[in-house]
Parts: structure tokens; sequence; C-alpha cells
């Protein structure tokens, strides 16, 4: 049974390191839904097998033999880095998203010159800017 655990974190594990590849090299590619559904695929399994483990043997991680072990220790060595760099990449795709939405919305707004200005009873101006409905396609 713990072969098939460290399976599925190897295999997260070379999925987020070739996600962050993806995401560093071209932050719009193709193959991010794919990548980012199947991270969440192999994430619920390991929660189900470490859910399942803790239900049938209270104490299964003492249970391993050292070979066992050793491998488990490397790959959740290696997972914080890998997960670090991951999260960062992904937080540098969302930070590129939100900007380039707002430089669409800004030049909606420019072309659809709906701005006004109203004087109020004391003499104040006011800058009324409606914002413009974006649309954006979800598909890259």
């Amino acid at each position: 049974m713990i072969d098939r655990l460290t399976d599925v974190l190897d295999s997260l594990l070379m999925l987020m390191e070739e996600e962050t590849r993806h995401l560093q090299e071209s932050p719009f590619g193709a193959a991010l839904p794919e990548l980012a559904a199947t991270k969440v695929r192999l994430v619920g399994q390991l929660e189900q097998m470490t859910a399942a483990y803790g239900r049938s043997t209270v104490d299964w991680n003492r249970s391993l033999d050292e070979a066992q072990r050793a491998r488990l220790e490397e790959l959740l060595a290696r997972l914080e880095p890998i997960s670090a760099a991951n999260a960062a990449a992904l937080e540098r795709q969302i930070d590129l998203s939100v900007e380039m939405i707002g430089a669409i919305t800004s030049e909606a707004k420019r072309l659809a010159g709906r701005a006004t200005s109203t004087y109020g009873a004391q003499g104040h101006l006011s800058r009324f800017d409606p914002t413009m409905p974006i649309a954006i396609n979800s598909s890259y």
C-alpha cells in the first residue's frame, strides 16, 4: 500500500515541476488546464490514501521498513521546495492575469469614452467613469 502512496507523491512532484516550467516559459500555454486538473486529481488521491491509512492503522508510518521510510522522507523533503516554486509561479501567473484584465478594462473605458463630469451645487466637479463590462473567453 505504501508503494502506491509513494508513486502518487512522486507523480505529483514531477507534475508540479512540469507545471512550474510551463508557467515560467509560457504563462498562457494550452497545457495548463490539463496539468491543473491532473494535479487536483493526484492531490485528492494522496489525501484519500493518507486518510485511509490513518483509519486502518493508527501508526502506519511506524510500520514502514527502512527502505520505504527513506523513500517517503526523500519525497517529502522534495515536496517543500517544489511546492514553493510552483506557488511562486502560480502567483506570478495570477498577477499577470490581473494586470492584463486591468489593461483591457482601461482600454475599453478609453475607447468607449463614457466618462462624464458634473458640477455640484457647491462648485465641486465630480467625475463618473462607469465600469465597462468585460467578458474574457475561458479558452487559452
